[in-house]
């Protein structure tokens, strides 16, 4: 049986989620009568990790309300930084997610990321025992009930994966201090100390070193670095930092 019809506007990044028939502008849709408009958003594709203020006839509603005949509800895109509750910001990333995690753990930021599928009520429950937020290009794994917290990945890309967590959760960055490889704290470590894990020409040609304090993992400023030094300069410059 159908129920009260209402109009329904959602903001235009989120009409990715939605079918084309929603993609325009104000559209006419009919409910059950008995759903909350947080089931309403879902139903229609949209994650309600990326539904920010829901309003219904220009008022701020929570997703708990019933859309009653008539009324005119907009769907907006999340504010911008968005304010997780709880302290301090960590992440948890999913398998698709692991050159965005390094990068993240590059940047200094709690980056836990699962190489391997574990499922998502796995992930949904390490979330939540964590308190950690769940990135992951999955609208699926959103929309599950444990999640503590969670955001989508709009982009296939790394650099543009990172600007967007970046400007979207503005985390406190604190660059070559966290082990990419394992995501552990960094700390400063002397040369002869670490040699045995050192090649000869690196041995020869660097004298300063890092060592991760969880796996052991050596780190130095190599071939690579000034590649790495450019991400880090291009998320402080995204930061404000």
């Amino acid at each position: 049986m159908n129920g009260p019809e209402i109009t329904i506007d959602v903001a235009p990044e989120l009409r990715l989620f939605v079918p084309s028939d929603y993609r325009r502008g104000r559209t006419a849709l009919t409910t059950d009568g008995s759903s909350t408009l947080g089931h309403v958003v879902e139903s229609l594709g949209v994650p309600l990790t990326e539904a920010g203020r829901l309003m219904v006839d220009g008022r701020q509603v929570p997703t708990s309300h019933i859309p009653g005949a008539g009324e005119h509800v907009e769907v907006h895109g999340v504010d911008r930084p968005q304010q997780v509750p709880g302290a301090p910001l960590r992440f948890l990333l999913d398998v698709h997610l692991g050159t965005l995690a390094r990068r993240l753990r590059l940047l200094g930021v709690d980056a836990a990321y699962e190489n391997e599928d574990i499922g998502d009520p796995a992930l949904a429950t390490l979330s939540a025992k964590e308190r950690r937020v769940l990135l992951s290009r999955d609208r699926g794994l959103l929309r599950r009930r444990e999640l503590w917290a969670g955001a989508y990945v709009y982009s296939d890309q790394p650099d543009d994966q990172l600007r967007d967590v970046l400007q979207r959760f503005a985390p406190t960055l604190a660059p070559w201090t966290r082990c990419t490889a394992c995501n552990g704290p960094l700390k400063e470590a002397d040369k002869d100390s670490v040699q045995e894990q050192l090649q000869h020409g690196t041995q020869r040609t660097y004298d300063v070193f890092a060592q991760c304090t969880a796996c052991g993992r050596v780190y130095w400023r190599g071939a690579h670095h000034a590649r790495l030094e450019a991400i880090v300069t291009d998320a402080l410059r995204t930061s404000g930092a």
